[in-house]
C-alpha cells in the first residue's frame, strides 16, 4: 500500500509540475500576428512583452523601453488603445517624443482629444520637427473643428518634409473631410 501511495503522490507532483509549466508557457507566449509593421512579431498575453534580444515574452516590468514602445505603437495603430496605453505608460523614459506622441494618439482615438493634444504638445517641445506628431496634432484640431490650427500644422509639415510626404498628404485629407483619413 505504501508504494501505491508514493507513486500516487509522485504522479500528482509530476502532473502538477507539468501543468504549472504549461500555464507559465501559455502566459508568456501566444504565437500570432502582432498586427504591426512586422507580421512576424510574437504577440504576448496581457502583462507580457516580447523581448527581441531574448526571443521570448517577458513581464512588461522587465522589458526594454524600445520593446514596450514598439509593441505599444503596434497596438495603437491596430486600434487596441487601452492595451497600447498600458505598454506606452510603462515606458520608463516618459520624455521620449514618440512615446508621448503615441500616448496622445491613443488618448485622441479613445475620444479624449484635449488630453491627446496635450501629449502632442509635450512631444513637440522635445522634438519640434516631428512630422508624425504634427500630423496627429492637426488631426486632433480637425476633430475639434479648429481647421485654422490644422492648416497651421499642415504648413509646418510642408516646411519640414514638403507636400509629397505621407504626413502632409494624410493631414490634407483629414482637413478636406476625406472619410478614410
Amino acid at each position: 500500500m505504501k508504494s501505491n501511495t508514493i507513486f500516487a503522490r509522485v504522479g500528482t507532483a509530476i502532473a502538477a509540475f507539468g501543468m504549472a509549466g504549461m500555464i507559465a508557457t501559455g502566459a508568456a507566449l501566444a504565437a500570432s500576428s502582432g498586427g504591426s509593421d512586422n507580421d512576424d512579431e510574437v504577440k504576448c498575453n496581457e502583462g507580457w512583452v516580447y523581448d527581441k534580444a531574448k526571443q521570448m515574452c517577458v513581464r512588461k516590468d522587465a522589458a526594454l523601453d524600445s520593446d514596450l514602445y514598439a509593441q505599444g505603437r503596434a497596438l495603437a495603430v491596430a486600434g487596441e488603445y487601452e492595451r497600447a496605453l498600458d505598454l506606452l505608460t510603462s515606458v520608463r523614459n516618459q520624455d521620449d517624443a514618440m512615446v508621448l506622441t503615441m500616448i496622445g494618439y491613443s488618448k485622441r482615438k479613445m475620444g479624449a482629444v484635449d488630453e491627446g493634444i496635450g501629449y502632442y504638445k509635450k512631444a513637440l517641445v522635445i522634438e519640434p520637427d516631428n512630422v508624425l506628431t504634427r500630423e496627429y496634432l492637426g488631426e486632433g484640431y480637425v476633430m475639434m473643428g479648429r481647421f485654422d490650427l490644422a492648416e497651421g500644422e499642415l504648413e509646418r509639415i510642408a516646411s519640414i518634409c514638403g507636400t509629397e510626404c505621407d504626413a502632409y498628404q494624410d493631414l490634407k485629407a483629414a482637413i478636406a473631410g476625406d472619410p478614410d483619413w
